[in-house]
């Protein structure tokens, strides 16, 4: 068995393919960032990698102080990164939670949730989608709130 057969074979062994076309990398400053406008008023964003429209993605999210994203919920499972302000967090089955920088959340598919800037200043956030991105807003905005805790 030649060397690089052997090697091949590990690999697909191990589960590890070869890259077919490897991705570009990315580097951005946040003072790069060309921010557009959103459903929401209060609400900017621009897409950092992937396309939404199409397949995963990340998002970095500007809220304005005070701006509320109303319930609503993707197909896709979302995560959430808190990188400047105070978000308030809310999801279907668990308590309100306030986050900060270096704050998680992750909202699996399907699952209704909502968020408001609670800080003086804009709230800056980054969110991954592991499919299509799609937004379904909940008509009974008087959804209740989870329970605090």
């Amino acid at each position: 068995m030649t060397r690089a057969f052997a090697a091949a074979a590990l690999l697909l062994a191990s589960g590890i393919a070869p890259a077919q076309s490897p991705k570009p990398g990315v580097v951005k400053t946040l003072s790069d960032v060309k921010f557009e406008g959103h459903d929401t008023k209060c609400l900017q964003s621009a897409t950092e990698t992937g396309d939404p429209s199409t397949g995963p993605s990340t998002l970095i999210l500007k809220a304005a102080p005070k701006c509320e994203v109303k319930w609503h919920y993707h197909t896709a499972e979302e995560q959430l990164i808190v990188t400047r302000g105070s978000l308030l967090t809310e999801m279907e089955g668990m308590p309100a939670a306030t986050l900060e920088a270096g704050g998680f959340a992750m909202m699996p598919g399907k699952v209704k949730h909502r968020f408001s800037c609670q800080s003086k200043t804009e709230c800056i956030l980054f969110v991954s989608f592991d499919r299509k991105y799609d937004i379904v807003w909940v008509k009974d905005d008087s959804h209740p709130a989870p329970p605090s805790k």
